[in-house]
Order: structure tokens, then sequence, then C-alpha cells
């Protein structure tokens, strides 16, 4: 099984906790991330300040933010497939951390 390797090379704040990212195969996302800012590791992200802090790693391709957090830029290009699972992933960790 091949797995398509993609880059992330440009994104746009277009909104709260929304960006436009795009690619190097030409493809765009418009991603909302709110529903998936839960967890140790992305829940500091529901703070607009550090959200809006977001770089792209000139290493790896991907958006980044200060925290570590980051996104694997083929979840990011495919983002309608994986934001349902990801978002319900998200509804566990708040749950658990009540």
């Amino acid at each position: 099984m091949q797995h398509q390797i993609f880059r992330v090379q440009r994104f746009q704040v277009v909104g709260p906790f929304k960006l436009r990212v795009g690619f190097d195969d030409g493809t765009e996302q418009l991603i909302d991330f709110r529903p998936v800012l839960a967890g140790e590791l992305f829940e500091p992200l529901s703070e607009l300040s550090l959200f809006n802090q977001v770089a792209i790693d000139p290493e790896v391709h991907t958006l980044v933010w200060p925290n570590g957090a980051d996104f694997d830029p083929a979840t990011l290009h495919d983002w309608p497939l994986h934001v349902d699972e990801l978002a319900a992933r998200a509804r566990k960790w708040e749950l658990q951390s009540v």
C-alpha cells in the first residue's frame, strides 16, 4: 500500500480557529479546528492567542504550534475524511478530564 506524501505550502487564518490550508498538489482545505481542540496537546490551542501562532515547519511541511502540537499533513489534506473520528476522540478526552 502506498501512502501519498503531502506538504503544506501555505495557510491563511480565515476566522477564529479556522485556517485555509494549501498543499503542494494544488488543493486546499478550509479547516475548523474547534471540534478537535481537546486533550493534553490540543486543548491549549483553544486559547486563540496560542492558536494564531501557527506556522509551517520547514522540515516536515505541516502546521505546527509553539506548544509542540501538529497534525500529519495527510490528515490535513484529507480533513473531511478524518474530522469526525478526531472530534469523537476529542470528546472522549474531554469526558475523561472531568
